[in-house]
């Protein structure tokens, strides 16, 4: 019998536990159980090494929030958040550092909002905390045949929610594209979290020529701080500048 190893991530002990107990109950699921994103991380680190892989995560949505409160709408724009630090960020870490690992997030309240932005961190499924065992047990069983899952009630709203954020991402695609070279690179140092003088001294520049740069970059992209140039950047899918990897060109004198 091929055998299901599920990690129930969630910071409510007393659910994850009783949760990892009911899954234990099927003759073809083991279960682990960790209380925090950081825990989880170092759970998928410690069976990979082991050679005894997960395969589906249940994350709670609101995993690392304070009891009684909604986590802040995240938008991938402004970039992720450190890996585990809340429910959405834990995906988006577990599908780059594990991607042949589902993730299938439990939500305590529909919210198509954060449901979008749990597919697009990588989730399979967004599943009620409240739904039967059975129901569960076919969202784990179903993600690992490559199937998505959503309640029905979500679907118009999480279409909706992907077809605007689809629509914003091109906006600022087409906005990223009116920069000249130059622009581009500073910009994916600002995104890489380098200031000025940093951005000069790695093109080879003065701190004066990176500032225009700055600036122009700042009214082509219609944005008035590098915040928000950063957070339209990482929409149109700008990459960091690599600061291990990269070799930039030296123009030969200071601009």
């Amino acid at each position: 019998m091929v055998r299901i190893r599920v990690l129930v991530v969630d910071d409510h002990r007393i659910f994850a536990e009783s949760l990892a107990a009911a899954l234990t109950a099927e003759p073809d699921v083991d279960v682990s159980a960790a209380g925090s994103g950081p825990a989880a991380l170092r759970c998928l680190e410690r069976a990979a090494a082991e050679g005894r892989r997960f395969d589906v995560l249940l994350v709670d949505a609101d995993l690392g929030a304070a009891p009684g409160t909604v986590p802040a709408q995240r938008e991938p724009a402004t970039g992720p958040p450190p890996p585990g630090a809340d429910g959405i960020a834990l995906v988006a870490g577990v599908r780059a550092a594990h991607p042949g690992v589902r993730t299938v997030v439990l939500a305590e309240r529909d919210d198509p909002r954060r449901a979008a932005l749990a597919l697009q961190a990588g989730a399979s499924g967004w599943v009620a905390k409240d739904c039967s065992l059975s129901r569960l047990l076919a969202v784990v069983r179903g993600v690992l045949r490559e199937e998505t899952h959503l309640p029905p009630a979500l679907l118009t709203g999480v279409l909706r929610e992907l077809t605007a954020a689809r629509k914003h991402r091109t906006d600022s695609e087409r906005l990223v594209e009116s920069l000249t070279p130059r622009e581009h690179e500073v910009l994916r140092c600002m995104v890489a979290g380098l200031g000025r003088k940093d951005v000069a001294a790695r093109l080879f520049l003065s701190p004066h020529t990176v500032r225009t740069h700055m600036q122009n970059v700042l009214g082509k992209l219609g944005v008035h701080s590098t915040l928000a140039a950063v957070a339209l950047a990482r929409r149109a899918g700008v990459r960091p500048a690599d600061l291990a990897g990269d070799v930039v060109e030296r123009s030969g004198q200071l601009a």
